[in-house]
């Protein structure tokens, strides 16, 4: 009763649509996500996310949840969650996501979730790595580990956002590093993003684990163009 009441008071938007959330709805109203744009990806092996990695390197599997357009639902979810500290909406819509794969018996697949990591003076700046609130999401419903700390990124490369792919690529190739090496030995792991554009971020790091020992990679990203 306590809980009706502060939300009479202070009521709570959907992060999505802005309208208010009604009982047992949290952060997303449930018309916002049965609506949400999704790209089914993961029922298609070769889905536009996969193109995107042919003739780069050998990657198990490669899906995005959901399709990213400018001022969409999407964007606006995002937003929230890398700019406007709602690490929940990460942790959520991995949930949703991991719940979705579950259901096609994918989470088998795989031994290991690793995020995409930040650079440490990015992470203290945010208070968390976006990417990883999503692995957290996706690793409770799947019940596959998951690792934050495994893969990290030991420079600043500069913003992503107006370079080419070229310099996208040049950007992060050397900025990133294994710190436990034996954690990803032999290992199927599920490597996590975002937003996937051009992909360069994913390759590095994805080429990287193939190059120190895990057994294949495959990639998941919350949203692709």
């Amino acid at each position: 009763m306590m809980q009706d009441f502060i939300s009479l008071i202070f009521p709570e938007y959907c992060l999505m649509c802005e309208d208010g959330l009604v009982k047992d709805e949290k952060l997303i109203c449930m018309y916002c996500r049965h609506t949400l744009p999704r790209t089914e990806s993961h029922k298609d092996a070769e889905n536009f996310i996969a193109r995107k990695f042919w003739g780069k390197l050998s990657l198990k599997y490669a899906w995005a949840y959901l399709k990213f357009s400018k001022k969409g639902q999407v964007q606006r979810a995002l937003h929230k969650l890398k700019y406007d500290g709602y690490a929940e909406v990460g942790e959520l819509l991995g949930y949703w996501y991991g719940h979705e794969l579950k259901e096609q018996g994918l989470h088998i697949e795989f031994d290991l979730i690793l995020p995409v990591p930040l650079h440490i003076s990015k992470l203290k700046k945010r208070g968390y790595n976006q990417s990883d609130t999503i692995a957290k999401g996706m690793s409770e419903v799947m019940s596959v580990e998951w690792d934050g700390k495994v893969l990290v990124k030991n420079t600043a490369s500069e913003t992503q956002t107006k370079k080419k792919r070229l310099e996208r690529w040049e950007n992060v190739e050397k900025v990133f590093e294994i710190k436990n090496q034996q954690k990803i030995a032999g290992k199927r792991i599920l490597l996590i993003d975002d937003v996937v554009t051009t992909g360069s971020t994913l390759e590095a790091c994805a080429t990287l684990l193939l190059d120190e020992g895990c057994k294949e990679v495959s990639i998941a990203a919350i949203a692709s163009a």
